[in-house]
């Protein structure tokens, strides 16, 4: 029997044939001027589903708060946007049709995805520099891809922002974890090379979404 917890945390996997075809698109995520930039190369779109498709949808702009992010909060962001051909091949499809079907998410509902190669610098990497937090959304996944070269990583989840994690674990190779952004807390420890002098990195996606309100 699930716990009102872990109600709000579901694990899952994309396919192995799902994340072949999508690995091989994080070698091309350009570098930005934010303060991340150096070591968090990404990539940022909003799709939605229509009929079993995805929808890319008008390139914008991402901010937060500051009372959400402390790290970078009010600064408005500019990322380059997914490729097209990424966004259309069906390892795409099936997980974003995994987000919306784990949150029962309608058709018309915006999905922001980011798309981040968290890169090993010299010494640790923060792979959260926002520490423990929230996002400001209603749902959110983390989709670990691939890591390489690296130790540290791992993906923490906490009832409250004063509390233990009570889930530590290390996502990769299509490994998903969906959880309720506006009731748990979440982070990841740094990032350290294996392996000096050679390239260290931890491939995610990040899919994020806030409900939209119907009018009755």
């Amino acid at each position: 029997m699930n716990t009102p917890l872990m109600c709000n945390l579901q694990l899952t996997q994309l396919s192995d044939h799902a994340v072949t075809e999508l690995a091989p698109s994080f070698q091309y995520l350009p570098h930005t001027s934010h303060a991340d930039g150096e070591y968090r190369l990404r990539r940022y779109s909003i799709v939605q589903m229509h009929n079993g498709k995805i929808e890319h949808l008008p390139p914008t702009d991402f901010v937060q708060s500051n009372d959400i992010n402390h790290f970078q909060g009010n600064v408005v962001r500019h990322f380059e946007a997914l490729d097209d051909e990424l966004i259309h091949c069906d390892g795409m499809l099936e997980m974003c049709e995994l987000f919306q079907s784990a949150n029962a998410l309608p058709d018309d509902q915006p999905i922001e995805i980011h798309q981040m190669r968290i890169a090993a610098l010299n010494g640790e990497t923060p792979t959260s520099p926002e520490g423990i937090h929230q996002d400001g959304f209603e749902h959110i996944a983390v989709i670990g891809i691939d890591r390489h070269n690296i130790k540290g990583g791992e993906f923490l989840v906490y009832k409250d922002k004063t509390a233990s994690p009570f889930l530590c674990t290390t996502l990769q190779h299509g490994e998903m974890a969906i959880l309720a952004d506006d009731i748990l807390w979440h982070n990841a420890h740094p990032i350290k090379a294996i392996k000096k002098h050679q390239q260290g990195y931890w491939d995610v996606f990040v899919l994020t979404t806030k409900e939209i309100k119907h009018d009755i």
